[in-house]
């Protein structure tokens, strides 16, 4: 009897502490009513019945702001999930009333501020399908826009990519000059260099990096004229800021506008202030599209020597490489050939080009037709290489095995130099490989 009474009593107390609570409290104006009707609409949502949902979740929304904050996200799928199902407009204003009031309502979770807040408001007008309405593309790009500038730093991923996404098709419609693109790009990308560097879990970012460039490149916005005169200003405001000149260049480089004075002036300049492997590339590239071989072939082997990674190291030396056979450095195509192989042993690309050195060399070796035509023994056994270590240039491969096979020696000219079928064979100079004797007939 006792326990009846104070539980009687307990739910007089509560009655009367839920006619005491304001719109502002946690629990709203009847606390009862609230803890009802959530549970309500809750359920409804699982089963994605959305119209009858409303009712409850409205009650909520509007007698109890600071309940919980999944009033908010729930009232978000509400909206979008009776929108889908009607293309009722009326919804999505809805929507935004739904964001309008959890901005209002920050505070209860403080994680998750205005900015956030903006960027789902932003986003979600995009995800219901609404970008062919230039009104709402201009009104989500704000949206969008506005929580990058106050989120800074702490910006989802997901968030960006919608709203360059956006300032796509904002572009393709003269809804967006070409310098705000191209200037909002080099900020989402600044945004990105910086997280990757910092994040415990990058691949978000490797993936919204690849998505970004792919979008911008593909806009054909960032012609050499246009960067040209957007980044010379941008150089000139902060000629000795790193970060400034290395994202110029980078811009510059994709673009493949080596050829703007700028681009040299900026690459010179960042080379001198962080002398690193990617400032060392860019010039040994300028250099080499230029044809002032000297300058190249010095940037290079300083890229190579800075390399941080394999992977760069290796991108680096197959370049050297590739200069050094073009200029007819033998030697010095198979030393950074060797560099390249040593970071990828299955470099197919190495190979070849070593046999192509070894081929290109073979007239200059030796003091006779037999000597001459031995080389391609050794340049036919880096062909055979490269198809076993990478399936994609086997076919490649073969073509030049297939060209450079008649060149062996006969049976006559080995005959004379006691050399057999299948005997070892060192061809000397700077070749220095053992090969196997093979003829032509």
């Amino acid at each position: 009897m006792k326990k009846f009474i104070a539980l009687a009593c307990g739910v007089c107390l509560m009655g009367g502490a839920a006619k005491a609570q304001s719109l502002e409290s946690k629990f709203g104006v009847d606390s009862i009513q609230t803890l009802q009707n959530a549970s309500i609409y809750s359920e409804f949502l699982k089963q994605k019945n959305y119209k009858d949902a409303l009712p409850a979740w409205s009650y909520v929304f509007h007698n109890a702001p600071m309940f919980q904050m999944s009033t908010y996200t729930k009232g978000e799928d509400l909206f979008m999930g009776l929108y889908r199902q009607t293309k009722d407009m009326a919804y999505v204003d809805s929507l935004r009333m739904v964001y309008d009031q959890w901005i209002k309502y920050s505070s209860i979770n403080p994680r998750y501020g205005e900015g956030y807040i903006l960027g789902k408001k932003g986003a979600s007008l995009i995800q219901l399908g609404l970008r062919g309405d230039d009104n709402i593309l201009k009104e989500a790009y704000g949206y969008l826009n506005k929580s990058f500038e106050m989120e800074g730093t702490k910006s989802h991923p997901v968030t960006l990519q919608v709203m360059f996404l956006v300032a796509g098709d904002l572009i393709e419609r003269d809804l967006m000059t070409r310098e705000d693109y191209i200037n909002l790009y080099m900020k989402v990308s600044d945004f990105v260099d910086h997280s990757l560097k910092d994040a415990k879990k990058p691949e978000p970012f490797q993936d919204m990096k690849q998505k970004i460039d792919g979008m911008f490149f593909a806009s054909g916005v960032a012609d050499c004229q246009t960067l040209d005169q957007l980044l010379t200003e941008k150089y000139n405001q902060a000629p000795n800021d790193v970060d400034n000149l290395r994202s110029i260049v980078s811009l510059l480089r994709r673009n493949e506008c080596e050829d703007l004075n700028l681009y040299t002036v900026a690459t010179e300049e960042l080379y001198k202030m962080e002398p690193s492997a990617d400032a060392a590339y860019s010039l040994a590239m300028m250099f080499l599209k230029r044809q002032e071989t000297e300058k190249a072939d010095t940037y290079f082997a300083e890229a190579i020597e800075k390399a941080g990674d394999n992977a760069s190291k290796g991108d680096y030396s197959m370049r050297h490489a590739q200069l050094k056979l073009a200029t007819k450095d033998y030697a010095g195509a198979k030393r950074a050939a060797l560099v390249a192989i040593q970071c990828n042993p299955n470099n197919g690309e190495a190979y070849l080009l070593l046999g192509r050195a070894y081929a290109a060399y073979a007239p200059n070796y030796g003091e006779d037709d037999f000597d001459h035509a031995s080389v391609y023994w050794a340049a036919v056994d880096k062909f055979n290489r490269a198809k076993q270590v990478d399936p994609n240039v086997a076919e490649e491969a073969q073509e030049l095995i297939t060209t450079y096979s008649p060149h062996f020696p006969t049976k006559e000219e080995a005959f004379f130099r006691s050399v057999t079928e299948g005997s070892s064979v060192k061809i000397g100079d700077w070749i220095n490989e053992t090969t196997t004797a093979r003829f032509t007939n």
